[in-house]
């Protein structure tokens, strides 16, 4: 079998052009192609809004069963019925940790949002992402907020003896497992890494953008279980469900076909220390 290939040689002055010019020709690759990364189908979407939804009510019914804790009751919980692995938590309790965990939760979704604004190929599929990401955040929270209300578990600032009991008497005490900020950071941190390394899978920010996202997200579960909110299990298990779902999505999403233009495609950059380029290859047609 021959092989035929078109081989080109981009010669340029500085780094930084070599690296514009790999994002932009990726983008412009994209576009000459008339199809992005992902793709939306019919019934695949009303299943996945459909099933987001669904838990989304069944989280809402499933909380008017729950109810908080009286004082006689809180007067009665013992740190020490908690297991070893999660019992430091009860020790925690900052209101400030809280609030900004919230700001680094906002952070990784406005992480998100300026990767598909500010660039022009995802831009241009914004409504595929959108749906996407709206996909994401319904699972997520459909799910978690649903097995909160089902185990009911009390949050460790509950047990926590220096926080005033009118603090515990709301409704959210009795929902620490598992962790949404965490689940929605981490579902978001891994989509935004996702996506934009489908779209620009040479680019060298590949793992700024992977490395800002997941630090975020990171930070938030760190402060929740400053803030006393969470137990170190809660976090765990809200990272995971996050990152599964954060992850499966794009993937469901991928353009299967796609992989023939990957496989023919190779871009590399190159340097002999007086000039920088852009080394491209690619295979027209095998016989």
């Amino acid at each position: 079998m021959n092989t035929i290939f078109l081989t080109a040689w981009l010669t340029f002055k500085k780094q930084r052009t070599v690296l514009l010019t790999l994002i932009g020709y990726q983008a412009s690759l994209i576009l000459s192609f008339g199809q992005g990364p992902y793709e939306l189908k019919t019934d695949r979407e009303l299943t996945l809004l459909g099933v987001g939804a669904l838990t989304g009510i069944t989280s809402l019914v499933l909380e008017q069963q729950v109810k908080p804790w009286t004082p006689n009751e809180i007067a009665l919980l013992n740190r020490n019925t908690i297991n070893p692995f999660d019992r430091s938590a009860t020790n925690k309790f900052s209101v400030t940790a809280n609030q900004i965990s919230d700001m680094t939760l906002l952070g990784t979704a406005a992480v998100t949002g300026l990767l598909i604004i500010g660039t022009k190929p995802m831009r241009q599929d914004i409504k595929t992402l959108g749906i996407m990401y709206l996909e994401t955040l319904l699972l997520v929270n459909g799910v978690q907020y649903s097995v909160k209300n089902i185990t009911q578990r009390t949050r460790p600032y509950g047990y926590n003896s220096t926080v005033a009991v009118a603090e515990k008497l709301d409704l959210t005490t009795k929902q620490s497992f598992f962790s949404a900020h965490a689940a929605n950071a981490f579902a978001t941190a891994v989509f935004a890494g996702e996506i934009f390394q489908q779209y620009f899978p040479y680019s060298r920010l590949k793992s700024v953008v992977w490395v800002g996202s997941l630090g975020l997200a990171t930070a938030t579960s760190v402060l929740r279980y400053e803030g006393g909110k969470h137990y170190p299990s809660d976090l765990l298990v809200g990272t995971a469900f996050g990152s599964l779902v954060g992850w499966g999505i794009p993937y469901l999403h991928t353009v299967k076909n796609r992989g023939n233009l990957n496989r023919r495609l190779d871009i590399q950059p190159w340097s002999n220390g007086s000039a920088n380029g852009v080394y491209m290859q690619v295979r027209v047609f095998s016989r």
